[in-house]
This record gives C-alpha cells, structure tokens and sequence, in this order.
C-alpha cells in the first residue's frame, strides 16, 4: 500500500511497504526538537525529521495503463517501466509479469551478436593454427586476427563492456566486471603488442567474447521457460466469448469487452470465457490446470465456474460475476509473477558472498600477474597475463547468482499448476520446516455450508414460529451460519420480517427487535449476559454438539425459547488429508470458536492431535503465538476474515482458494481449491525446491573454490599444467547453463 505524495513520488515504508504520510494521521512525535513519523500501520520504522529522505522514483510507481514494468530477476526490488540492464548485476530486466508469447529482445540481440562473433573467430582460430599448416604465412596472420577480432570485441562484446563499466559507477561489481576487464586486458594487450612485433593473444580474447554470448544465448533461452507455467496459465483463456444480447441473440466478442452481469452461453469442449455462476444446463468442467485435480468436475444451476476451465459434453449458460483483472486465472497469473520475484532467506547467503566475490577475484588476478611476472618462468609477461586473464574470466559469479532466483522461479509455477499458490519465497523455504499445523475448522476442515438439521422449541413456543423470528434477525448477519438459518427458514416456506436494533457480538451471539419482539440467539454465556436462563436447554445442546452439531440457544422476550442444531459436512478430502499430514509428521492442532464438545467431536472423526475450542477471533493469533513460544514452526490454515490475524502470525499462512480475500493476502500460501492435501504437496514442492536450491549453490561454490587456484596456475609446479583462458570461457558458461538446467528439472516434479 502506497500514498501518493505529488505526481511524480510515492513515500512508501521500507521495511513493511505501508504507507507514510508525514501529518498526524500517521503518528508524529516531538523528541529533543526533531520530529520522527511513524508508519500508519505501526511498524517500528521511523522517519526522522522528513521522510522526503524515503520517496521513490517515478518509476517505482505502479505502471499506467498500456505500461509494461520490468524487474531483475536476481535483484527483484530494481523495478522499471521498459526494458533495460539491472544496475546491480547487469542483467537484462524481464516483464514482472509474462505477457503471453512475446519476443525477447535481449535474446534477439544476443543471438545476431553471438551469430556474427562466431563467424568471425572461426577463422581467427584457424589462424591459431596456421603453423601446422605448410607454406610461409609470416607477417599477415597477425593483422588479420586483429581485423578479426577487433568487431568480435568491441562490437560483439559491447553490451559486457558497457555493463561492466556501469557496474563500477553503480559500485556493484559483477559478473560483467570480470569479463570486460578480462577480455579487454587481452585485447588492448594484444594491440599494444601487435605493434611492438610481441606475441598477441587476439584468439582468447575473441573466443572468451563468443562462448560469452553464447552462454548469454543458452541463459535467456532457457530463463525464458521458467515463465512457462505462467504463458500455459495464460493461454487457458479464449480470446472470445458468446454473449447472449437482450433481444435474444448471441454474439462473440472479445473477452475485453465482457462485462459484469452478462449471460454467457458455454458450448462443448469451449472454456469458461469469465468467473461466473451456472444459471441453465449441466455440463463436466475439466479444472485441472486450476485446481491440480484431474477429474472433471459436476456443473448443475447455481454452481460456480472459472475462467479458463475446460467445458466437457454439455451446455450451459453462465452469468458472468468477475472479468478482466479480477478473474481468478488473472490473480493466480499475478500472484505467481510476483511470487517468482520474491527472495528467499537462503538468498541472503549467496548475496553476502557475491558481496566480496567479485573485489577478491580481481585481488586474485593481480597476485596472480604480480606472482607470474616476477617468478614465473619464460615467457613472464605472457604467462601472467593468460592466467590472470584466465582467473577472472571462470570467477564469473553467474552461477552463484542464478542458483536461487532460477529455483524460485520454476518452483511457483509447478506450484500454480498443481493449484498451489506461492505468495513469496520465504513461505516456500519455510513450509518445509514446520512441525505443527494450526487449522480453523469452519470452511477449512469442513465444507463451510452449514444446514439446518435441528430445530427445537421449548413449551409454549412453536417451531417455526421461532425460526421466523430468528431467520428476520439473521438477515442481518454475515455469520455463515446465519446463512443456514436463513436458508433453512425459506425450504420451509416462512416469510421472514425486518429486524431493528441489531446488534452482534463476535464470538457471542446476536440481538435486536423483530416484529416488536426481542429475539436473542448464540451461546449459553452469551443468554446469561442478557439476563436469559439457559438451563433448560443445556442438556439436549450437549447431547447435540456430541453429534458434531453446532447449537445455538434461543431467546424471546428474556425467555429461553428453543435451539437450534446446525453441521457443517466435513470435506470429503479432509479425512485423507489428515493422514498424509500425520505421515509427514506433522502435530495438528484445531483452533476455533465453536463449543468444545462440538470440536472434540468433529477432532474425533478426523483424529486431529490438539483441539482449542471457544477461541475468540481476536484469540486466534495469540494461539499460534503460544504454539511459536514453545519453539514451533507453525502454520496457519484458515479461510475467513478472522482468520487473517494468525495467518499473518504464522510462519507460513496458508489460505483456502474459496475463502475470503483478506486472508489470501495475509497468507504466503493459497489453496485454489480449499482442499488440505495442497498442504502436502505443497511441502513436497518445498522440499524439493530447497534441495534444488542447494545443490545449486554447492555446484556454483565448489565450482568456483576449485577453478580459481587451477586458473592461477596451482597446478603447474606439479604436472606443468595451465589453463587456456579460453577452456575458462567454456567453463563459465557450462556452469551457468547447468545451474539452470538443474532448476528446470523441478517442472517435472509429481506433486
């Protein structure tokens, strides 16, 4: 959330990313003469004196409509609106979110510059070898390997040079650093020694440019495909859809002309154009590339459709509820480009070596030359340049950079495919540590449709009567089981009146005047609070809740009228669910506001470990902070607005796709289809990311621990070998490339 402070600046906090106002709505305090403003939603940083210290560029903006922002993918808080190079590490900034199947233009240019460089050191390095060829070749050769280089160079490997360059203004030494000073030592060398009648070394200068770019070719290509999740998820939406006009007629038009409220008509074998309810026909939904699960799914008048979903053999017509950037595919495409740009704590690592990296090699490629020239044998000058240039060109941190972000990236793809929502990185690194499950039962644990089963009236009161009453004073009430009160009042064909005076009490009960009576409904304490005598009722209300239902006490005019018993239908996953968690060994602990023989009973059914009933949702949060005090790792399942406090507590929240959007945001993990199992696969996906991700950084650190002292010449004493810059060129790239095809192996992986 962001304020903005004039057309051109935003003043955003950094450590939470709320927004600052420097007025009194954000908090301001005088102390010792200086002003310090806090952030409006009470994080701890303060902006002492003026927070025009903290605005952001304009480009740090959210883009405007038609604008495309670009981001790193290795440094994702370098944001800007087009193409260009990240300031850090110099690569070339991607789309933050995929576009479908747009054309790279950095691939492009790398690919016309990898293309001609090759052509032209072919050549050089035919030339390389003109003396085993007979016939005297004396003097030319030399000038035409400089002809030759020189574009390979100074054209084909322009963009390293000016990166390298930037990278020393920005003083963010990288990758690029070491390339263009290594190839740019061993060329101006060569050039300086071509007049002087000394040996050059044009051929590793020009063959270090190409195996550049190549790598730089095989890098894009293959970054290009971690965003395949995202194109797949994108091409799932058709380009039109079939609306039915009011005359009656139908049309198609272009998705980006549907609008809210129009009557869709679904033919066999087409996909669901928009988010939206059935309202005639029956038809089979293939939703596995939303949900994971590859079993079609019923679709009668009433249900629910998502965009993007595959109609079987039947037809139907729809109402379109939400379009355009609202649509769950849209969310999901958007969540997962964000989400893939998110660092994970093990990124903090990599980031503290690339740190000092980049000065130390150049440190080890002086020494080396200092070492070489003064003690090395003949010839000195040669022999330290080629191995200085040799050390700073396989030092190349690239492979250090690219092991985390890659991982991520491929990882919350799999995951959306699998309908399993990654928010950031540090959920994903996380989940695979957690030891104990929180999980609310109402929408998570059960379907979150409750129905009327039991209605009850005491003497001297009738039975619908009473639920006329109370189904008047329900209407205005949000609680679902309001809902089933309602619902339960119409099957039975009552006409429900206005309620005035209403008044709820979370985790209570409710009040207020219905047709001049005063009807109270909610929990034993709840009726005592209002001066109403629950005894009556207690007896067949515990024998009630023992049968898993939940019972709500009535009350007219001060007198204990009747209950009523609503359940809630346990989803049928969750028994399932349960078990492959219990084999993960994770404690599961149920937390809710329901009476606790109700929750014994429903934890019963399910064998859930730990059971905390009658929690308030205020509560809810500090529950989970008692389980984190005990040294859990704990995550937090819910689907509710009162859920979002714990979730936001919880290592990791983890969200049901069906539930309401405050506590997606304040999860790290959304369920598409509200099922447990996602949990599990979920800490598979986890797991198998993590293990990626190391095996990544151990390649990139022992690759680099063993080819930095070879490249100086370690093992020359002992077996006279050195290494060519140019073998240290292909190194470089081959260790890059492998990183990444080590990430993309998890596209494959069965969740």
């Amino acid at each position: 959330m962001t304020i903005q402070k004039s057309v051109e600046t935003t003043v955003i906090d950094p450590v939470c990313g709320m927004n600052v106002s420097p007025d009194e709505a954000a908090g301001k305090r005088q102390h010792q003469g200086e002003t310090y403003y806090f952030c409006s939603q009470g994080c701890a940083a303060k902006f002492r004196d003026n927070p025009e210290r903290y605005l952001k560029p304009k480009e740090a903006m959210p883009p405007a409509a038609g604008q495309v922002e670009y981001t790193c993918p290795m440094h994702p808080e370098i944001r800007q609106l087009g193409p260009g190079n990240c300031p850090k590490c110099g690569m070339a900034l991607e789309p933050r979110v995929a576009a479908g199947e747009e054309i790279n233009p950095e691939l492009v240019d790398m690919t016309r510059r990898f293309w001609i460089s090759l052509g032209l050191t072919a050549p050089i390095l035919l030339l390389m070898f003109s003396p085993l060829i007979p016939g005297d070749r004396s003097g030319w050769p030399l000038w035409l390997e400089f002809a030759l280089a020189t574009p390979v160079v100074l054209w084909g490997g322009w963009p390293f040079f000016e990166r390298g360059w930037r990278s020393v203004l920005n003083r963010s030494l990288n990758m690029f650093t070491l390339i263009s000073l290594g190839t740019g030592t061993a060329y101006f060398y060569s050039v300086a020694a071509l007049l002087r009648n000394m040996p050059v070394y044009f051929e590793p200068a020009a063959v270090i440019v190409t195996l550049v770019l190549l790598g730089q070719v095989l890098e894009l290509r293959a970054r290009s495909q971690t965003g395949s999740a995202i194109k797949a998820l994108l091409g799932l939406a058709p380009k039109t859809a079939r609306v039915i006009l009011e005359d009656g007629r139908e049309e198609d038009i272009p998705l980006e002309r549907v609008a809210v409220n129009d009557r869709i008509r679904v033919r066999p074998g087409e996909k669901a154009p928009v988010d939206g309810v059935v309202l005639e026909g029956a038809s089979s939904v293939d939703e596995s590339m939303v949900t994971g699960e590859p079993i079609p799914v019923e679709k009668t008048a009433g249900a629910r459709v998502t965009g993007g979903t595959v109609n079987g053999a039947g037809s139907f017509i729809m109402r379109a509820d939400r379009v355009g950037p609202e649509m769950l595919l849209s969310q999901i495409v958007r969540m997962v480009g964000d989400a893939q740009r998110t660092r994970a704590p093990i990124q903090r690592l990599a980031d503290v070596v690339a740190s000092y990296f980049v000065p130390a090699v150049v440190s080890i490629a002086a020494i080396t030359f200092a070492v070489w020239a003064i003690w090395g044998p003949e010839p000195r000058l040669a022999n330290a340049l080629v191995n200085s240039v040799a050390v700073l060109i396989i030092a190349c941190p690239c492979a250090l950079g690219l092991a985390t972000p890659m991982s991520i990236m491929v990882a919350t793809g799999r995951g959306a495919q699998a309908g399993v929502l990654i928010r950031n990185a540090e959920a994903l690194e996380t989940l695979e540590k957690v030891d104990t499950l929180v999980i609310d039962k109402t929408g998570t644990l059960t379907e979150g449709k409750p129905k009327l089963v039991t209605l009850e009236s005491a003497e001297g009161h009738e039975d619908l009567e009473m639920l006329r009453l109370l189904a008047g004073l329900e209407k205005a009430s949000e609680h679902p089981l309001a809902s089933a009160i309602i619902n339960g009042a119409k099957e039975r064909g009552l006409q429900l009146a206005e309620a005035r005076d209403f008044r709820s009490v979370a985790g209570k009960g409710v009040t207020g005047k219905v047709e001049g009576h005063v009807i109270a409904a909610g929990s034993a304490q709840w009726l005592e609070e209002i001066s109403v005598e629950p005894r009556a009722l207690m007896e067949r209300a515990e024998q009630l809740r023992q049968q898993g239902q939940t019972v709500m006490l009535v009350a007219i005019d001060g007198r204990a009228a009747g209950l009523i018993g609503v359940a809630d239908p346990i989803k049928s996953s969750t028994v399932e669910a349960i078990q492959m968690l219990h084999q993960e060994r994770v404690h599961i602990v149920m937390l809710t506001g329901d009476n606790p023989t109700t929750a014994q009973a429903v934890a019963g059914k399910l064998g859930i470990d730990e059971v905390q009933a009658g929690v308030l949702p205020g509560q809810k949060a500090e529950g989970v902070k008692r389980l984190q005090s005990g040294g859990h790792v704990v995550a937090m399942a819910g689907d509710g607005v009162n859920d979002a406090p714990a979730l936001a507590q919880a290592q990791v929240g983890v969200a049901m796709g069906a539930g309401a959007d405050i506590a997606m945001e304040s999860a790290g993990i959304t369920l598409v289809q509200g099922d447990l199992r996602g949990i599990v696969r979920a800490r598979r996906l986890s797991r198998a990311t993590m293990r990626n991700i190391r095996q990544n950084l151990f390649f990139a650190f022992i690759y680099n621990v063993l080819g930095v002292p070879i490249a100086a010449g370690a093992l020359y004493p002992f077996f006279g070998w050195l290494l060519s810059p140019m073998i240290a060129s292909a190194a470089m790239t081959l260790s890059s490339f492998s990183v990444i095809a080590n990430a993309l192996r998890l596209r494959r992986l069965e969740l």
